[in-house]
């Protein structure tokens, strides 16, 4: 009986894209967007390796394809050609280690080993929350090698347990290929928040429900700010979530924090934080209060001054280009009504999650709405701050965090 001939193996992926797009490429950017592409010798599935060539036919560089996003190509190596082995991803996942080694010691038990983009891996972010680590994928590029890539990345860290958080709008894509969000993937499932250090404060991380990964650790180092200018003040933390700055202003010496959230849930949990930290005599002799209201509406209606100190830290308000313009806006409104609450001797700390809007129109938006209420001149910068070493920004569209603090003349 003759055998029928065994299918040749699939060609290679390969692209060509635009003059600019190669420029890009070469100059390090992790993005090909689909209106780049100018030629591909076949389609590609999502998650499958492509192949950029320039115009000369050389290597240009090598990502992971994804047919259905306006980002067509998520670059993982430039420059000289290499094979993507699990020898590489090996060595991948060692080197976003070895960049972190010796930023934390015991006291901070909660951090980011990997960091999307910035850190070779696009789409992807890995935290820690003590003995748990949080693998969260924005891209569904993703999704086909997980398999392979969680054995690997528990033979590096050796976790007690490793959960899965997932995009939203991978939800229905990842439960066709077996994930679901809040999936443990190794080890038990958590029998409720997991509790983490960050500078010696203890913090509980919702990491099977919560935002994000379970916490927002990117703002360590302005929490640790605000922790050197808290002493005897009376604190107002806006937007205050779970209480991170709130704790850290107690620690150092405040008064008085006002935790001020539309979310209950948040102001819950925030209150957890607090008794999780009774043990600290300064968290204990600090008086502790929260407000349940709309931090606009509340600001607005609010009498004048009142704090010493006053924390603005919204969530994103531009999630997308076309809410730029809005969100400065907003920026400056916020301040305004900020500024309007800070004694003279104060500070207002103001911060921005909001990608699309850049440091500089961040900066000029808070001056410009501490004008707008009046005390312009009043103004002087104690803190200017971006991103925190483990969440390296290497690119311009990776620039999304930004702390602008200002004193208020006695």
């Amino acid at each position: 009986m003759q055998m029928p001939p065994a299918s040749k193996p699939e060609p290679r992926l390969r692209l060509r894209v635009s003059p600019v797009a190669e420029s890009r490429l070469r100059s390090g950017h992790p993005w090909l967007f689909s209106d780049s592409v100018r030629e591909q010798n076949r389609e590609g599935r999502t998650g499958e390796l492509a192949v950029v060539y320039d115009r000369k036919d050389r290597f240009l560089a090598i990502g992971l394809y994804d047919p259905d996003s306006p980002i067509r190509l998520r670059v993982l190596h430039a420059g000289s050609p290499v094979q993507i082995t699990p020898d590489w991803w090996a060595a991948r996942i060692r080197e976003s280690r070895l960049r972190r080694e010796g930023l934390f010691d015991t006291r901070t038990t909660g951090h980011r080993w990997i960091h999307g983009e910035s850190d070779g891996w696009p789409g992807l972010v890995l935290d820690r929350y003590d003995t748990t680590l949080v693998l969260k994928v924005y891209s569904g590029v993703w999704l086909p090698l997980l398999a392979g890539l969680i054995p690997q990345l528990v033979a590096e860290w050796a976790p007690e347990r490793l959960v899965l958080r997932l995009s939203r709008n991978l939800q229905g894509a990842a439960a066709a290929a077996g994930f679901q969000d809040g999936g443990v993937l190794r080890g038990a499932a958590p029998p409720g928040p997991v509790v983490f250090l960050e500078t010696g404060i203890a913090f509980e991380a919702d990491v099977v429900r919560g935002q994000k990964t379970g916490f927002f650790l990117d703002q360590r180092e302005n929490r640790r700010w605000v922790e050197s200018v808290s002493a005897g003040r009376r604190v107002l933390n806006a937007f205050s979530f779970s209480g991170g700055f709130s704790l850290y202003a107690a620690r150092g010496g405040a008064a008085s924090v006002t935790d001020l959230d539309i979310s209950s849930h948040a102001l819950e949990s925030a209150a957890r934080n607090f008794r999780l930290n009774e043990g600290l005599a300064a968290v204990r002799a600090c008086r502790h209060d929260s407000v349940q209201a709309d931090a606009f509406e509340w600001l607005a209606a609010g009498e004048r001054a009142g704090f010493d100190l006053v924390v603005l830290d919204p969530p994103s308000l531009a999630k997308r280009e076309s809410e730029r313009a809005g969100a400065i806006q907003a920026y400056r409104r916020l301040a305004r009504l900020g500024w309007q609450r800070v004694r003279p001797g104060g500070i207002l700390a103001a911060a921005s999650c909001s990608a699309h809007v850049r440091m500089e129109e961040f900066v000029e938006a808070t001056l410009q709405g501490v004008r707008d209420a009046g005390g312009g001149g009043e103004a002087r910068e104690v803190h200017r701050a971006g991103h925190p070493p483990d969440h390296p920004a290497t690119f311009p569209e990776a620039l999304y965090l930004k702390c602008l603090a200002l004193s208020r003349r006695g």
